[in-house]
């Protein structure tokens, strides 16, 4: 493949790893030739960036080489920034733009209207003043989503999953997720000391909005209780079990892990602030409401712990740097080969290139039949034998 413009971008949350990636094609396409471009901030980049302002273009466009890129995979976080930004559904357009005619689409909830812009012309035209040919764009479920849009519009573009939370279809594993349950095992380890000392109930809350892999897998290897959202628990049920966890510690301590988006019966999740770009807000604490429950209905003293964004900071752990670095190269040897719209995944344990998912699908979900003991609130620990190294299948 003759010398090609590349651009690259990192979008949603960020988590560790992600720098791997950008480096790797960033080695392997300067190696071979090709010019890279880092999109900065996102989506945003492509549909804020401002080419009569080098400001603007300062902001928001990135030229990759080995001098730039040599030092960033030891470092968590993404250096080229990033957003939570949907160019089909914009809430503004920006006001060097406000002349411009984007479609619109108005929509109601809860009795406010508002409007959103598909600035998705915007985005292909800056693409073209840049001269980029490919497009590697690393995100989670939003960001792949608006990748899929992007490439059945016409422009060619490879994604490359990451999330803590590891809910994206079609992959068994997500960059951020190693680091993420390493982290939150050393932190309820280290923790365990000064709940058992204290004699309480420790609850970490730890992100997880639709799927609790990051609770589930949390809990696997710390032998505690969770709760996780694909399955609602009985309030009673789990009091009593934990009440009972404490009674048969030596010492009289006991703890449970619960994800962002667990709930029980009867329980109504509550939300504040606006809607992000993707119609997410933020939620109420499920672990506090859980702890005033736990203290009315027994006297015992609780330990809440948000672990959250403690989990997706700092450098990644050896699974992820090597995960991402693999990620990054097969991205860019399926643009080499021409080929786009696919998303680099581990698939049966293995590494393979699979179509983006299609966001109708939603997240992937934990399977409770065979993952989730919804006796103990525990992780299942059975029938393993056979399965991939990350025990489901994408």
């Amino acid at each position: 493949m003759a010398g090609k413009k590349i651009g690259i971008l990192t979008g949603g949350g960020d988590v560790p790893g992600l720098n791997a990636v950008i480096k790797n094609v960033v080695y392997r396409g300067t190696s071979e030739g090709h010019e890279i471009t880092g999109i900065r901030r996102g989506w945003e980049g492509l549909t804020h960036v401002n080419f009569d302002d080098p400001g603007s273009v300062e902001r928001y466009v990135l030229p990759l080489n080995r001098e730039n890129t040599r030092r960033v995979d030891r470092m968590g976080g993404t250096f080229l920034h990033t957003s939570r930004t949907n160019p089909s559904k914009m809430k503004e357009v920006p006001d060097f733009l406000k002349s411009e005619n984007f479609p619109a689409t108005e929509s109601s909830k809860g009795g406010v209207k508002s409007t959103t812009y598909d600035m998705s012309k915007r985005v292909l035209a800056n693409l073209e003043k840049l001269e980029i040919e490919y497009l590697v764009a690393i995100g989670g479920d939003d960001t792949l989503s608006y990748a899929g849009t992007l490439d059945r519009l016409g422009f060619k573009v490879l994604g490359v999953p990451k999330t803590m939370d590891n809910d994206v279809q079609s992959t068994e594993y997500c960059i951020g997720f190693s680091t993420a349950i390493s982290r939150a095992k050393d932190a309820i380890d280290r923790q365990r000391t000064t709940i058992g000392s204290h004699e309480r109930v420790g609850i970490f809350r730890v992100f997880g909005r639709d799927a609790g892999y990051t609770s589930l897998y949390t809990a696997y290897v710390t032998s505690i209780r969770c709760a996780i959202p694909e399955y609602k628990f009985k309030l009673d049920k789990m009091i009593d079990l934990i009440v009972t966890d404490k009674r048969n510690n030596p010492s009289n301590y006991a703890l449970l892990i619960m994800s962002e988006g667990a709930v029980w019966d009867g329980y109504q999740i509550r939300e504040y602030g606006d809607p992000d770009a993707f119609g997410h807000r933020k939620k109420f604490s499920v672990a506090e409401d859980f702890s005033d429950a736990i203290k009315t209905a027994t006297g015992d003293e609780t330990v809440v712990s948000d672990l959250t964004y403690d989990l997706r900071s700092g450098a990644p752990d050896f699974l992820d740097t090597l995960v991402a670095s693999t990620f990054g190269t097969m991205a860019y040897d399926a643009l080499v080969q021409n080929k786009h719209g696919l998303m680099a995944s581990i698939t049966d344990g293995k590494f393979a290139m699979v179509k983006i998912p299609d966001p109708k699908l939603g997240p992937r979900r934990v399977d409770v039949a065979s993952m989730y003991n919804t006796e103990r609130y525990r992780p299942s620990y059975v029938n393993k034998e056979g399965l991939p190294v990350f025990l489901t299948h994408a």
